[in-house]
């Protein structure tokens, strides 16, 4: 068998190609991912089928953290259902900018959770991180609106 020789032209006509539909899909892969991780994530806050951290395989800060919410008596289940609603409505594309938004504070505390906390989990927080990133910069033009600085009132 012998390969066919290419012109440089033709090489650089189909990495191109290549690279396009590369960057065409990226954003549905960011958000399937992203989908996925949450729907995860809250269906595990309501059915416990990971095992909860025990008292002794935490950092004190982390375990104490963790209590708080746990006290609360809400804030643990809020947390799993806005993951929960915001990972299904990526995951079936639709009202993504919403979801992106609901996640953006969750993601917060994870990172700054991971950051100060359990640094043992700042991989997969940098990766969700970055996932929401990407897609807060592809869908960017739903939220101009919402982050001008003045937005004049409309006659009605």
């Amino acid at each position: 068998m012998t390969a066919i020789a290419l012109s440089p032209r033709a090489e650089v006509a189909t990495s191109r190609r290549v690279s396009r539909a590369i960057v065409r899909r990226l954003p549905a892969v960011s958000r399937s991912l992203l989908g996925l991780i949450f729907v995860f994530a809250g269906l595990n806050g309501f059915l416990n089928f990971m095992p909860q951290p025990t008292p002794g395989s935490l950092p004190k800060g982390a375990m104490d953290f963790f209590v708080a919410l746990l006290q609360t008596g809400y804030m643990l289940q809020l947390v799993a259902g806005t993951q929960l609603v915001a990972g299904a409505l990526l995951l079936v594309n639709r009202y993504v900018p919403l979801a992106l938004a609901l996640l953006a504070p969750v993601i917060v505390n994870i990172v700054a959770f991971h950051a100060f906390l359990l640094p043992a989990g700042a991989v997969m927080a940098a990766i969700v991180f970055g996932l929401e990133l990407h897609l807060a910069i592809t869908y960017r033009a739903a939220y101009r609106s919402m982050l001008a600085a003045r937005v004049p009132l409309q006659a009605r």
